[in-house]
C-alpha cells in the first residue's frame, strides 16, 4: 500500500515538472505590422497585417535559445503600378492590362510561415533575436508583379523582447518578399519593410 502511493506521488510530480517544462517551452502571441514597398518608381505597395504565433522552444545552450515559430497572417495591402511601360507590348492585350493595373487595388493575402528564431538573452527579461521564415501564402487579386492565387512570402527580422511578469513585450523590424517561385506567369513580387509589435503569452 505504501509503496503503490509512493508511486502515485512520483507519477504525479514527474507530470507535474513535464507540464512545467512544457510550459516554458511552449509561447502563444498576437501581433500587428504596417509597411511599405522598398522605395522605387514602378509602384506603390503599402501594408498592415495581423498574426498569430506559437513559439516552440526546442534546444537551449550557454549562449542562445533556439525556437521554431508558426505564425498564421491576413495582410490588408494596397497597390498602384505607376510605370505603365512595366507592362511591355510584346503582353496579350497589353493596353488593357496597363488600364486595369494602374488603377489602385485592395488585395488580401493570406499567410502561413513557418520561421527559426536564433535569441540572444541579456538579462532574465531582455533579449534581442533573428528570425527567418518561409510559407505559402494565397492572395486574392491579380497585379502586374504577382499572379492570383499561390506564392510564397519570406521574412527576415531582428526583434527586442522585454518580459514583464509573465508577459512579454515584443517589437520587430523586418523584409519581407513574396513571390510565386515562377509557378505562375507574373512573378516580379513584392519587396516591403515592415515594423511589427506584438504580445506574447507563456502556455
Amino acid at each position: 500500500m505504501i509503496r503503490k502511493l509512493l508511486l502515485c506521488c512520483l507519477v504525479f510530480n514527474t507530470g507535474l515538472i513535464l507540464s512545467q517544462e512544457n510550459k516554458q517551452k511552449l509561447a502563444f502571441g498576437v501581433g500587428y505590422g504596417i509597411g511599405s514597398e522598398i522605395k522605387n518608381s514602378d509602384y506603390t505597395y503599402t501594408n498592415r497585417y495581423l498574426k498569430g504565433q506559437f513559439y516552440y522552444a526546442f534546444k537551449t545552450t550557454k549562449h542562445f535559445r533556439f525556437e521554431l515559430l508558426l505564425q498564421p497572417e491576413i495582410n490588408f495591402a494596397t497597390h498602384q503600378l505607376l510605370n505603365l511601360y512595366f507592362v511591355t507590348p510584346d503582353e496579350h492585350d497589353f493596353e488593357a492590362k496597363r488600364q486595369a493595373y494602374t488603377k489602385l487595388k485592395d488585395i488580401r493575402e493570406y499567410v502561413l510561415n513557418v520561421g527559426l528564431v536564433v535569441r540572444k538573452p541579456i538579462t532574465d527579461d531582455f533579449s534581442v533575436y533573428a528570425l527567418l521564415s518561409i510559407g505559402p501564402m494565397i492572395t486574392d487579386t491579380e497585379t502586374e508583379r504577382l499572379s492570383k492565387g499561390f506564392a510564397f512570402s519570406d521574412v527576415f527580422g531582428i526583434g527586442l523582447s522585454l518580459k514583464v511578469k509573465k508577459v512579454t513585450f515584443d517589437l520587430r523590424p523586418n523584409v519581407r518578399h513574396t513571390s510565386n517561385a515562377g509557378l505562375q506567369n507574373s512573378n516580379a513580387g513584392f519587396n516591403t519593410l515592415n515594423i511589427e509589435a506584438s504580445v506574447v503569452f507563456p502556455l
